[in-house]
């Protein structure tokens, strides 16, 4: 993949920008990944860590082995890499891109992990969009109050309506 391409985590704390991505779009299944994801597998794409410059804070790491960190964003928590230490190479958590849609993983990795049902996902029944039905009601409140950073780049986060207001 040759365009350059941006992500960061959910509150918009740590933003990065990748000058190019590889070509290695995969599913790791194993457990440290979905320890670490907090999910099913961890969906990680490879760039060159040359060509990644954190463009807004930095994120927090954890050594989960002696030769992985893994990288996230202290205040929220958003899983952003993958580092093997000795590869000149860094996996980025496909999640934290802002356009995950135009990254298709290729392959699975990991899979004395995998869930025994995971080749069922696609028979599950869809129940809906978030914002159709029942949920209208709840989606359209969570809108209005989402502190979520949007999937793009800004010059200031989060807005001062944000900052104002007082915590728990």
């Amino acid at each position: 993949m040759s365009k350059a391409v941006t992500g960061g985590c959910q509150c918009g704390a740590v933003r990065y920008s990748v000058a190019e991505l590889h070509d290695n779009a995969h599913l790791c299944h194993c457990r440290m990944c979905q320890k670490a994801v907090g999910n099913l597998f961890a969906a990680l794409i490879g760039a060159s860590k040359s060509k990644v410059s954190w463009t807004r804070g930095e994120p927090s790491v954890f050594r989960s082995s002696e030769h992985v960190e893994r990288g996230f964003c202290e205040k929220c928590g958003t899983p952003l890499f993958y580092n093997y230490l000795s590869s000149e190479r860094i996996n980025l958590t496909i999640g934290s891109l802002d356009h995950p849609e135009r990254v298709k993983p290729k392959g699975h990795d990991g899979i004395e992990g995998r869930m025994p049902w995971f080749s069922e996902l696609a028979t599950l029944q869809d129940y809906g969009e978030t914002e159709a039905g029942d949920s209208a009601e709840w989606a359209a409140a969570i809108k209005r109050t989402s502190r979520q950073h949007p999937d793009h780049d800004t010059e200031e986060w989060p807005p001062a309506a944000h900052q104002t207001e007082s915590k728990p």
